[in-house]
């Protein structure tokens, strides 16, 4: 692992409750989205989201024995105990319905780094990336002035044209220009921290390029317009201080 990823999963090993706060904004609407979909509305949202706080409390207990040396993606790993948490409450709810008990699965039960059930589908993957490019986005929007996040916002996030972007903010194009490049610097160093941070092998890391944030302007402008625009059923843009239409 890189230095910011093994001083990231050293925070969560020494239970430091600023690092897992981090974990449950990044991650935790990832794993929300995934459970609904395992569950298809067998259980409610609020025992969604109790299994969601289950799945980072099983995590932190086992911290530990996450190994990407051993090849396992921290995605892999993380839906490995989603799926346990979700599957072993659907048991404890059968087990009441016929009455009898039951011995409650174990993670070293096939759940960890030996995992050999489904790995992540690519929603799931594209959610985990998401999750990182949200974070930064969140970073950059708390660091920026409020005008040039909205230059932006409205520039690059909605695609609005420049001439219309200096028209409602009542700023000439040029500043519109060097505002939107501004914010799009500091977004670059957001996410470069984010996905060392929050990556752990060796793919995860070449995944922005993968997804188009080059170091063309443009290219990288699309990309991110594109992640913020993803299908309602990848990861909610939450935390950032305007909705999308």
């Amino acid at each position: 692992m890189n230095p910011l990823t093994t001083r990231f999963v050293a925070r969560l090993r020494d239970r430091d409750e600023a690092a897992w706060l981090e974990l449950w904004e990044v991650f935790g609407p990832v794993i929300r989205g995934q459970l609904d979909r395992w569950a298809r509305g067998s259980v409610g949202r609020e025992t969604v989201l109790d299994l969601t706080q289950e799945t980072l409390a099983e995590l932190s207990t086992s911290i530990d024995r996450f190994d990407p040396g051993r090849g396992v993606r921290f995605s892999s790993w993380l839906l490995a105990i989603a799926r346990h948490v979700l599957f072993d409450e659907l048991d404890r709810r059968n087990a009441r319905k016929r009455g009898g008990g039951r011995r409650a699965l174990s993670l070293d039960e096939g759940f960890m780094s030996q995992w050999g059930g489904p790995g992540p589908d690519e929603l799931f993957e594209r959610s985990m990336f998401r999750a990182k490019v949200l974070a930064a986005l969140r970073a950059t929007e708390s660091a920026s002035e409020f005008l040039h996040f909205q230059v932006f916002r409205l520039r690059v996030l909605e695609g609005v044209p420049g001439r219309e972007v200096s028209s409602q903010l009542s700023i000439s194009e040029p500043t519109v220009t060097r505002h939107a490049r501004r914010v799009r610097d500091r977004l670059r160093s957001e996410l470069r921290l984010a996905i060392e941070t929050y990556s752990f092998t060796e793919e995860e890391l070449v995944e922005a390029e993968a997804a188009g944030l080059t170091s063309d302007d443009r290219l990288f402008d699309e990309a991110i317009r594109d992640l913020w625009h993803a299908p309602p059923e990848s990861v909610e843009p939450n935390g950032l201080s305007a909705s999308r239409s």
